[in-house]
């Protein structure tokens, strides 16, 4: 199943996707948030819209952020040995760990505002895992069983901010607008292979990053069991999981980065793709 959530910012109702086509499941499910990964919502959700009578909604409609604002966003740094190479960092030997502000989720295809003074906003295409049942000191072998589905994410990053400011890397990771989220979340049956999903992404149409989830260093069964480790892991959380080579930071010889007017393109296999306009902050 694909959970879409549409409409105007601040008043998104939760849809799903068949055969291509967006539906209105609002008389059915309240939002795609805590609560409703909590349960076993997804299961009964799929067996209601086989009867149900569904509302069509028209695909010109804007799309939001495919889960309401969860209790965190966990990001996974330097998850691709390419990324890491690019970027002169060490392979790490356990994932490296940082937050991003949940105030940072924008739609699919809403606009990127770059930060008041920054001079170094860069892209970064990623694979995101959206919890589905609390999780605390789970195993590997039972990862899966926590996961709800799979996300496109675009996690923006101010370098400058998250480099060259001291501290962690989370103030250079929040901005507003920094973590676009869908088109969908795809329940894991709609996932053949989590690790062999190809990642791609274009600054005005010029390709720059094309990887692959089997690159990852750390894959998802360890992730969520890593993470687990350390905190609890509330239903509707993300999980967002490394970016492949190919960022602005990384551009040989001279590194660069996004500016009003560009236009970012981005895609997963089987999560869709998204895009979004490039514009000063006003």
């Amino acid at each position: 199943m694909k959970l879409i959530r549409f409409g105007e910012a601040g008043a998104e109702k939760p849809g799903v996707i068949i055969n291509e086509k967006y539906y209105d499941v609002s008389s059915l499910v309240s939002d795609y948030d805590e609560k409703f990964f909590a349960g076993d919502a997804i299961t009964k959700l799929a067996e209601a819209i086989k009867t149900a009578e569904l509302p069509e909604v028209d695909q010109s409609v804007r799309l939001g952020a495919a889960l309401a604002r969860p209790s965190k966003i966990i990001c996974v740094g330097l998850n691709y040995k390419d990324h890491a190479a690019e970027t002169n960092a060490a392979i790490p030997t356990e994932p490296i760990l940082f937050f991003k502000a949940t105030t940072a989720i924008v739609g699919p295809n809403d606009d990127l505002e770059i930060p008041k003074n920054s001079v170094k906003t860069d892209w970064e295409v990623e694979l995101a895992i959206v919890i589905g049942k609390k999780a605390k000191y789970v195993s590997e072998a039972d990862a899966y069983d926590h996961i709800a589905g799979y996300v496109l994410h675009n996690d923006y990053s101010e370098r400058e901010f998250q480099l060259e400011r001291n501290g962690q890397w989370v103030k250079g990771k929040s901005a507003d607008t920094f973590a676009p989220i869908g088109p969908f979340i795809a329940t894991p049956d709609e996932i053949a292979d989590v690790h062999n999903l190809r990642l791609w992404l274009t600054v005005n149409g010029k390709p720059l990053q094309d990887g692959n989830t089997s690159n990852l260093i750390f894959n998802v069964p360890f992730m969520i069991s890593y993470i687990s480790q350390f905190m609890t892991l509330l239903p509707g959380d993300v999980i967002t999981t490394g970016t492949p080579a190919g960022v602005g930071l990384g551009q040989k010889p001279t590194p660069w980065y996004l500016k009003p007017g560009d236009v970012v393109e981005l895609g997963i296999d089987g999560l869709g793709s998204s895009k979004q306009n490039v514009k000063a902050y006003q």
